[in-house]
């Protein structure tokens, strides 16, 4: 099955100037592929220019009037821009025109539309955003929820804890991956009610490997391959992380700036130091799951560069490739199965 991806061309800080190119950069590493570029026909075929028919045969563009704005609120979106190109790309999912929808754009109106648009799915209350982390193993860790739901119950972590194991086995290839719950300890006898009501949850459902709490450091130390809390929670990690990591990279070019010596020392320095950020590249890990929809929509980092962007339509492939959705409503019903039974 040749992959049919809708990539919201109008989104993100840089709209099609960075969508189109990352569509020619895949379709040129990728032969089995089909791309739906969603927006303003007449921009778009201007951006798009003359192509070989070997990529006009695989890329096609659907006209969309409007388009969403990064400041835009969530509610306003759902009921006055039924036409944008985020609309339209989550409709031709929903269609089944396209196997899967790719967007930069605001975060709150991709999640609002497409829930109302996809919908989700059977036994799952509440969508999440999950993204891949690196870490120390070289590896990466799973982190859900990242913002979507701020106030959620024990059950609510349970199914983030089944629909981040069902992608991590998809996406990592790791048959048994194992699962943490963010805590403010490692004991038993820390963390609030939910958190606690949750690890009963997961402890109790064989088909999870839930090893326990974790805390914050370990996200990166690779101890775990998924972690579990709330979007209050986990908004806050990721943006601390950002944080720190600019921090860092900050004070490191200052330190090799400070005069002749250091310079040449970050002359010599320089193979490492491009070793490292490749490792850490956070353009190499963009492109957010909004997992638990009937339908696979990858959010894309707002101010997302052409590798960027790239590595997000990769994100969406690989996600239609293992029919992610279905592998979680099949793993869902299997655990609240064995959850009865054990009742």
């Amino acid at each position: 099955m040749t992959p049919r991806i809708a990539l919201d061309a109008m989104s993100g800080d840089h709209g099609p100037s960075v969508v189109v190119p990352a569509a020619l950069k895949i379709l040129s590493e990728q032969e089995d592929l089909h791309l739906i570029l969603v927006g303003n026909e007449s921009i778009l075929n201007q951006v798009l220019g003359h192509q070989p028919a070997s990529v006009t045969q695989r890329i096609s563009i659907y006209h969309a009037e409007q388009q969403v704005e990064m400041d835009e609120a969530p509610s306003h979106a759902l009921r006055n821009k039924k036409d944008s190109s985020m609309r339209v790309a989550i409709n031709l999912v929903k269609q089944q025109k396209a196997d899967a929808c790719v967007s930069a754009g605001n975060t709150g109106a991709l999640m609002a539309t497409a829930r109302y648009v996809l919908k989700t799915l059977p036994g799952i209350d509440r969508p999440a955003i999950t993204t891949a982390l690196p870490n120390m193993l070289g590896t990466c860790t799973h982190v859900l929820d990242l913002g979507a739901n701020i106030d959620v119950s024990p059950e609510h972590l349970f199914q983030f804890a089944v629909m981040g194991t069902v992608l991590t086995q998809a996406v990592n290839n790791l048959p048994n991956p194992r699962i943490g719950l963010l805590n403010i300890g490692q004991e038993e006898i820390k963390g609030n009610e939910r958190v606690k009501e949750a690890a009963k949850l997961l402890t109790s459902s064989p088909s999870i490997n839930y090893v326990g709490f974790v805390e914050g450091d370990e996200i990166y130390k690779g101890t775990v391959d998924v972690v579990v809390c709330d979007g209050f929670v986990g908004n806050v990690s990721l943006k601390t992380t950002e944080g720190v990591a600019k921090m860092i990279s900050h004070y490191v070019k200052q330190s090799f700036n400070k005069n002749l010596w250091t310079r040449f020392a970050a002359l010599i320095s320089l193979p490492i130091i491009k070793n490292l950020r490749q490792k850490i590249d956070p353009r190499r890990y963009n492109g957010a799951s909004l997992l638990g929809l009937r339908g696979i929509v990858i959010k894309s980092h707002g101010g997302a560069d052409v590798l960027s962007f790239t590595h997000a339509i990769k994100e969406a492939i690989i996600e239609v490739q293992k029919n992610v959705p279905s592998q979680i409503s099949h793993q869902l019903a299997t655990l609240l199965s064995e959850r009865r039974h054990i009742k």
